[in-house]
C-alpha cells in the first residue's frame, strides 16, 4: 500500500475509482462484442464477394474468348487500346464504434464504342459489349472487396486494442484497486483497535489516579 494514506477519505476515493473502472470495463466489453459482431458480418460479406468475383472472372474471360473467336485477337487489341475510360472513386467514411471505415464508390465513364475508330459496328458488337460490361462489374467488385478488407483490418486492430484495455482492467487495475481498498480498510481497523486499546489504557490510568 505504498504512497496511499490509510484514511476514510482515501477509502472513499478508492471505492469510487473501483466503481468507475467497473463501469468502463462494462462499456469496453460491450464495444468489443459489438466490434466482433461487425467483424464477422463484414468477413462474411468479403467471403461472398470473393466467391462472386471468382465466378464473374470465369464468365468474363469466357466472354473474351467468345469475342476473340468472332473478332480475332488483333481487332480486340486495337479496340482495347482505343478505348478511353475515366474512373473516379468517391470515398466516404463511416464510423463504426469509433472505427473509421471507408466506403468506396467507383464512377466510370467509357467512350462509346461507336466513337472508337478501331471498332466495327457490323453484326457482332454485343460480344465485346458483354465482355466489357462484365469486366466493369469485376472492377466494381474489386473496389468493394478492397473496402471490406480494409474494414476487416481496421476492425481487427480496434478489437485487439479494446481487448488489451479490457484485460488491463480485468487483471491489473481493478484487482489492484480492490487490494488497495482491502489494505486501507485493514489499516483503518488496525488503527481503530490501537486507538481503542490506548483509550482503555488511559482510562485505567485515570481510574487508578482517582482511587
Amino acid at each position: 500500500m505504498a504512497d496511499v494514506n490509510p484514511t476514510r477519505m482515501e477509502l472513499m476515493k478508492t471505492k469510487e475509482r473501483i466503481a468507475l473502472s467497473k463501469k468502463g470495463h462494462k462499456l469496453l466489453k460491450q464495444k468489443r462484442d459489438a466490434l466482433i459482431l461487425e467483424f464477422f458480418k463484414i468477413l462474411k460479406r468479403a467471403q461472398d464477394l470473393r466467391g462472386q468475383l471468382t465466378q464473374k472472372m470465369d464468365s468474363a474471360y469466357q466472354s473474351v474468348r467468345i469475342a476473340d473467336i468472332y473478332h480475332g485477337a488483333t481487332e480486340l487489341e486495337n479496340i482495347s487500346l482505343g478505348m478511353k475510360k475515366q474512373i473516379d472513386i468517391d470515398i466516404e467514411v463511416k464510423n463504426v464504434m469509433g472505427v473509421k471505415i471507408p466506403s468506396l464508390t467507383a464512377k466510370m465513364d467509357l467512350v462509346p464504342f461507336i466513337q472508337n475508330p478501331g471498332y466495327s459496328v457490323i453484326g457482332t458488337s454485343a460480344k465485346i459489349d458483354q465482355a466489357v460490361g462484365e469486366f466493369e462489374e469485376i472492377l466494381q467488385m474489386v473496389i468493394k472487396l478492397a473496402e471490406t478488407e480494409t474494414a476487416i483490418k481496421r476492425l481487427i486492430l480496434e478489437i485487439e486494442k479494446t481487448k488489451r484495455r479490457v484485460n488491463a482492467l480485468d487483471y491489473i487495475l481493478i484487482p489492484k484497486l480492490e487490494q488497495q481498498k482491502r489494505d486501507i480498510a485493514f489499516r483503518l481497523d488496525e488503527m481503530e483497535r490501537d486507538s481503542f486499546v490506548s483509550l482503555k489504557a488511559i482510562k485505567r490510568k485515570l481510574d487508578k489516579q482517582k482511587s
